[in-house]
């Protein structure tokens, strides 16, 4: 069980996501933080047509534990030069079990994410383009999500994420990377 997150560990976790969201950008790009709301923060990095903003969280709760475990992170993006807006990514902190599907849960409705395993990492986007914009409302009205997927090795976890904190956090990336 996770209890609250120091800005540090928010940070550090920003800057690992920051670096794997611009794999050309020099080894020195750092994010920039743009601020932490409750349980979820929110970050800028590149310029230009290479700006990116995303929020992101981590679990406050993981089931079962498991040891070998990497971060788990719910990450919703925002890509100007993509006009992209409001992503979802699913990281899960290990390698999805191949052609598995994650399920994402706000409340009684429920998104299926389809997973991709890239470098010994496994990541999940939502399926249906149209569910993202539901999703993401719902992230909005709600007060708590829950992200299942099977690993790689058969063992089916679930992460519940407070939503406290996600309407400001997008709030901010959507001004950061759209104004």
């Amino acid at each position: 069980m996770f209890g609250i997150r120091t800005r540090f560990e928010y940070l550090a976790l920003g800057a690992a996501v920051a670096l794997s969201l611009v794999p050309l950008a020099p080894a020195s790009a750092a994010p920039t933080p743009l601020g932490v709301y409750q349980n979820w923060s929110a970050y800028e990095t590149g310029t230009g047509s290479g700006k990116t903003c995303y929020a992101l969280s981590r679990p406050v709760r993981e089931e079962p534990t498991l040891g070998d475990r990497g971060k788990p992170y719910f990450l919703v993006s925002d890509w100007p030069q993509r006009k992209a807006k409001a992503e979802t990514e699913v990281v899960p902190g290990y390698p999805y079990k191949h052609g598995a599907t994650v399920t994402v849960k706000v409340g009684p409705q429920s998104y299926s994410f389809f997973t991709r395993n890239d470098g010994g990492s496994g990541a999940a986007w939502v399926e249906v383009k149209a569910d993202e914009k539901r999703l993401v409302a719902a992230m909005r009205r709600g007060s708590q999500m829950t992200v299942e997927g099977i690993s790689e090795r058969g063992t089916t976890t679930t992460d519940t994420y407070s939503l406290a904190g996600v309407s400001a956090a997008l709030d901010r990336i959507d001004r950061a990377c759209h104004m």
